[in-house]
């Protein structure tokens, strides 16, 4: 029988999902864990490759069992958990049919990339600290529309990869400001970090302009069907070029269109980035 499970995990203790010869991974972590509870190696398959440092929140993978499972799926799921390590947590195991597979069935991918403008302790193992004092969102909202669509996104891969094609389909891309959990809760002292602003009145309000601009906390959310390595982290940081002024919007479309990975911008710390959905 096949089963697919839904787990989360911190990535800082990784060197990516994929199992490495001399280094962590969570999909080792996984296998290891199964194999302590059905008695035998027991091989999982993944929705997709993370990269080292890089976390997952309701990320998907597969693996076949003869039979049933030995435990109540309550009881094998809580035992899972006790075996595999404090940065990997499962949510749910499930019989599927035989032919779902967890990397060729998923249609649709979500990344969120999460930045701060301010020293925060608090969001700093998942956020990256962009200290640049202006930026424009405005514009970088305007060339996100630019990666929109059905193209070669070469200029955004890690070079030296193997794939077979450099084309994905990107349906949606945009960054907006949020509100830390914490800050939501200790609302009374959010003054303190948030430079004066309540930010979630900010949000609440759907306000524009300079209040919106300067918010400390933002993040970039991005689906497709399919992502290349360091994809994401790249186009953030080709995104921020442009919030600093650097470039026009019309430079991402330039860079799809002719660009090569040296002419994009850098590629952001992999901490801060979420694969946050998959969807079949």
């Amino acid at each position: 029988m096949r089963y697919s499970i839904c787990l989360s995990y911190n990535g800082a203790e990784f060197c990516g999902w994929q199992i490495q010869p001399t280094a962590p991974s969570v999909q080792a972590a996984l296998e290891q864990a199964l194999s302590r509870l059905l008695g035998g190696a027991v091989p999982v398959t993944g929705a997709g490759r993370t990269d080292t440092a890089v976390n997952a929140v309701g990320y998907i993978a597969h693996f076949d069992f003869d039979g049933p499972l030995p435990y109540e799926t309550s009881d094998f799921i809580y035992k899972l958990n006790a075996i595999l390590p404090r940065s990997v947590v499962v949510h749910e195991v499930l019989p599927v049919p035989d032919d779902f597979h967890a990397r060729f069935g998923a249609r649709r991918r979500e990344y969120t990339y999460f930045i701060h403008r301010q020293k925060d302790p608090f969001v700093a193992p998942w956020s990256w600290q962009c200290g640049y004092p202006v930026l424009d969102f405005d514009a970088m909202n305007e060339a996100c529309r630019y990666l929109l669509g059905t193209h070669d996104f070469s200029c955004f891969e890690k070079t030296g990869t193997d794939n077979k094609t450099s084309i994905c389909t990107v349906f949606d891309a945009f960054w907006r400001p949020y509100t830390p959990s914490y800050l939501s809760v200790i609302s009374g002292s959010s003054s303190v970090i948030s430079s004066g602003a309540d930010p979630s009145s900010v949000i609440s309000s759907g306000a524009e302009g300079e209040v919106e601009k300067s918010h400390p906390y933002w993040y970039f959310r991005i689906a497709a069907d399919r992502f290349l390595r360091n994809m994401v982290r790249a186009t953030v940081g080709s995104l921020i070029e442009v919030g600093r002024g650097k470039h026009r919007p019309e430079w991402i479309a330039e860079l799809i269109e002719n660009g090569t990975r040296g002419d994009a911008g850098e590629s952001v710390p992999g901490n801060a980035l979420f694969l946050s959905k998959v969807l079949y």
